[in-house]
C-alpha cells in the first residue's frame, strides 16, 4: 500500500499534470473508482479524484510502450540498449558479450541474477510454449547452445558470434528448442 505522503505527491501531479494539459474544464467530470496506474511507480486509489479518460490513459503504457511492467521487459530494454555493442567470447558485458553473456546483464539490470551459460539458463525458470511468448522471455537455440531475449514480433536480440555484433533478428533464423520466463 502507498504510504499517505506517496499518494498526496500522486495526486498533486496529477492534477498539476492535468491543468498544464487543460485536462480539468468548467464541466464536471465523472469520478472513477478505479485506481491510478502509473507505470514503475505503482497503483493508487484516489477517492474523490476524476481522472478523465485522457489523463488515465497517458498514465498506461501501450502497445510495449513506456515504462516496463515485469522483469522480462526490463532485460529487454536493458538489451535493447545494447544493440551493435560487439561479440566477444565469454564476455558479460558490460562493453561487449556473448549469447549468455548479454542474457545475464539484461536480466542483472532487472535485479535478477540468471545462471551465466546458455545451457543453463535453458534450465532455469518457468518454461513457456512459443505460442505464449512475452517481451524478455529467454529463448534458447541449438540444443541449448545458444540464448537471446524475446523482442515481440518473432524477433529476438541475441549476441550471435565473432565478427557480428549485439543485434535483432527473428527467431525463425535458428532452430528454437524453447524459452523461459523469469
Amino acid at each position: 500500500m502507498a504510504s499517505t505522503h506517496t499518494k498526496r505527491s500522486v495526486r498533486r501531479v496529477l492534477a498539476v499534470g492535468a491543468l498544464a494539459a487543460g485536462a480539468f474544464t468548467a464541466t464536471a467530470v465523472p469520478a472513477s473508482a478505479d485506481p491510478i496506474t502509473i507505470p514503475g511507480v505503482g497503483t493508487f486509489e484516489l477517492p474523490g479524484v476524476a481522472v478523465p479518460p485522457e489523463i488515465q490513459n497517458m498514465l498506461t503504457p501501450q502497445g510495449g510502450q513506456g515504462a516496463p511492467s515485469s522483469a522480462g521487459e526490463t532485460a529487454l530494454r536493458a538489451a535493447e540498449s545494447k544493440l551493435g555493442a560487439p561479440y566477444v567470447y565469454g564476455a558479460s558485458g558490460p562493453d561487449s558479450f556473448d549469447c549468455s553473456g548479454l542474457v545475464q546483464w539484461a536480466y542483472k539490470q532487472a535485479g535478477l541474477n540468471l545462471p551465466r551459460t546458455s545451457y543453463d539458463q535453458a534450465g532455469a525458470g518457468a518454461p513457456v510454449s512459443t505460442s505464449d511468448l512475452k517481451l524478455g522471455d529467454v529463448v534458447t537455440f541449438y540444443g541449448g547452445s545458444h540464448s537471446g531475449i524475446y523482442a515481440g514480433d518473432g524477433n529476438i536480440i541475441h549476441a550471435s558470434t565473432s565478427g557480428q555484433p549485439v543485434k535483432l533478428a527473428p527467431i525463425a533464423s535458428m532452430p528454437m528448442d524453447g524459452a523461459r520466463r523469469f
